[in-house]
């Protein structure tokens, strides 16, 4: 029988935490916010996989977990400290394949004419709230990049996938009831 993990170890318990490597660092470091950001987002998308019933979007969606996954991973490397493992690496198709995505999708939908509201169905709904987590994570990878180094992979990654969750989002609603809700500039 294997042996259990150990879930707690107490080594955070006075505000700090490990870095892969061991570099300990203060629990409100900007690096933590990045990839803690990135967690929440991946939380958020496996609530969203749940909610969607598209077999394609569903897949792509446990892809773009995994590769977040792998953004934290390097997020959560002091690389000045600390070699960047392989399976931390993002590569250019892992942009590639959300950018086509977004494109498959795209061309399926009006144009876009009005700023959207944020709703519509609760898919709809649930990808705009993935959507503004993403661009948290966004700014919060900007802090950190302009302190530590940050590959460009990864800041454009977190941008296109901010981008494919609107799209998804849109064409959830239009899906559903073949609408959108615009803002009313009139209010």
């Amino acid at each position: 029988m294997a042996e259990k993990s150990m879930i707690y170890t107490r080594t955070g318990d006075r505000g700090q935490t490990s870095l892969v490597g061991g570099v300990r660092v203060d629990k409100w470091d900007v690096r933590l916010n990045a990839y803690g950001t990135i967690d929440e987002l991946n939380s958020f998308i496996g609530w969203l996989v749940q909610l969607s019933d598209a077999e394609e979007e569903s897949e792509l969606l446990h892809f773009i977990q995994n590769k977040l996954f792998v953004v934290g991973s390097y997020l959560a490397t002091d690389v000045s400290f600390t070699e960047l493992r392989e399976a931390s690496k993002l590569k250019s198709e892992d942009v590639e394949r959300i950018e086509q995505r977004i494109d498959e999708l795209d061309a399926q939908l009006p144009p876009l004419t009005n700023f959207v509201l944020p709703g519509g169905s609760e898919v709809a709904s649930a990808a705009h709230i993935c959507r503004t987590v993403c661009r948290r994570a966004e700014r919060d990878i900007c802090q950190l990049a302009s302190q530590h180094p940050v590959d460009e992979i990864i800041l454009r990654f977190v941008n296109r996938l901010s981008d494919y969750l609107f799209v998804f989002a849109r064409f959830s609603n239009y899906m559903k009831n073949g609408r959108e809700i615009y803002w009313d500039k009139s209010c």
